[in-house]
């Protein structure tokens, strides 16, 4: 049998559709890269945005409209956020939730019997050692935890993901170190809130970050998206475990908005102040480190001044990379329940902001100009050329190289998004 999955969102969904795939292999599927070819498509899906819901959303009804006779799977958070309208868009569907992913073969097999079968409801099956079928065969993708303690109340992912489920610390290092056995270069610690690792468990993401370094070999881990409020109880130990050269000195803390006020009506449970420090205790320690965070512009209670020191924190805190999304309800949220600002007012508030993040972007690239840096090459660009990264994960064009390979480039241009090396 012939699979085609199609993901959509985070790198945690992405680590799940690569775990029904490598499922699906065992089980004798061939997993193609077009719709045509297949007998059954699995759309993996994400909700957390607005727009992102209505890709997804057209995605399905175009998959019915234009393959009314192969197989369609839906996977993912739509499956547990909003079942009534995914029933009504594709009634003749199967369902795998995202705690049901190892079902995935099930689901398929169901769909070929011409049955719609659908797996749904919450799981404390880990998904650490797992099968999997990598997109990038030299980056290994690593589930730590599933699920958040947090409360955000914008935040419907929380609906389908669940509480906080850490794997074991041991169980992810064997994971890491047959992946490196492999021949992977880059391994990507990935959650809801990696920084969430361990609470419930008395481990730490520190002591995980450490113990995945002492591997051998030479490889970059990537540590993904961290949660202020869980980060505080140990940040000299984090400091301490992203000093190791094996770890990209990369950091992605999400601020959301840089009014103490509006983080207090989102639930986040921490302040500006406590953020700032954050960041300024790890570049203090390491001074060449990257700031990924993320904005959202038009929270319900977020006035002019709150918008204004959401700006003012930017031009202060210079992030190597802003994600910015624009307020819009989500299902079931507590904060569905306020009155949304004016589009008008949200549409100029977020080009406003991307102002100051192609300036501050590209200020800060414009430094490295003329430096050498040593790069882990990752994949082909699509426009040609081969993608790498510094140590501090910034992305770097490079005219030849050879994937899986570290490589010294001279930087010779810079955009607000990206480098160019000779």
């Amino acid at each position: 049998m012939k699979i085609y999955i199609e993901t959509f969102g985070c790198t945690f969904n992405q680590a799940d559709s690569q775990i029904m795939a490598g499922l699906l292999q065992e089980n004798n599927a061939q997993i193609v890269e077009s719709i045509e070819e297949a007998e059954v498509a699995i759309i993996n899906t994400c909700y957390v945005k607005h727009p992102t819901e209505h890709k997804v959303i057209n995605k399905i009804k175009k998959f019915n409209q234009d393959y009314p006779d192969k197989k369609l799977i839906v996977a993912g958070c739509m499956v547990e956020i909003e079942p009534e309208k995914l029933h009504q868009i594709a009634p003749e569907a199967g369902w795998i939730g995202p705690h049901q992913v190892k079902k995935a073969p099930e689901v398929v097999e169901s769909a070929l019997c011409g049955e719609n079968l659908r797996l749904t409801g919450f799981s404390r099956e880990e998904k650490v050692g797992l099968p999997k079928m990598r997109f990038n065969p030299h980056i290994h993708i690593i589930q730590i935890c599933e699920g958040c303690l947090g409360r955000c109340s914008y935040c419907c992912t929380r609906f389908a993901r669940g509480g906080l489920q850490s794997y074991p610390l041991e169980a992810i290092k064997e994971e890491a170190r047959q992946a490196l056995e492999e021949g992977c270069v880059e391994i990507q610690l990935t959650a809801q809130d990696t920084a969430a690792y361990g609470k419930e468990t008395g481990e730490k993401l520190s002591e995980l970050i450490k113990d995945i370094s002492s591997l051998e070999g030479n490889f970059r881990i990537r540590v993904g998206m961290m949660h202020p409020k869980n980060m505080m109880d140990d940040v000299e130990g984090l400091i301490e475990a992203f000093k190791s050269v094996k770890v990209y000195k990369f950091l992605h803390i999400p601020i959301q908005s840089g009014n103490d006020q509006v983080l207090h009506d989102m639930h986040r449970d921490h302040m500006v102040e406590e953020f700032k420090e954050i960041i300024n205790s790890f570049r203090e320690e390491i001074p060449e480190i990257s700031l990924a965070t993320d904005i959202i512009v038009g929270y319900p209670t977020e006035d002019d001044q709150a918008f204004e020191d959401t700006c003012e924190l930017l031009k202060d805190i210079k992030p190597n990379f802003i994600h910015l999304s624009k307020y819009k309800h989500r299902y079931g949220t507590e904060s569905s329940s306020l009155d949304e600002i004016h589009f008008s007012d949200l549409k100029k508030r977020s080009k406003f902001i991307e102002g100051i993040k192609t300036y501050i972007t590209r200020e800060d690239n414009q430094k490295l100009i003329g430096t050498s840096q040593e790069v882990l090459v990752v994949e082909k660009g699509r426009k040609g050329g081969f993608i790498g990264r510094t140590n501090a994960y910034m992305p770097v064009v490079v005219p030849d190289a050879e994937v899986g390979t570290f490589k010294t480039v001279k930087i010779i241009e810079a955009t607000s998004t990206y480098l160019k090396a000779d």
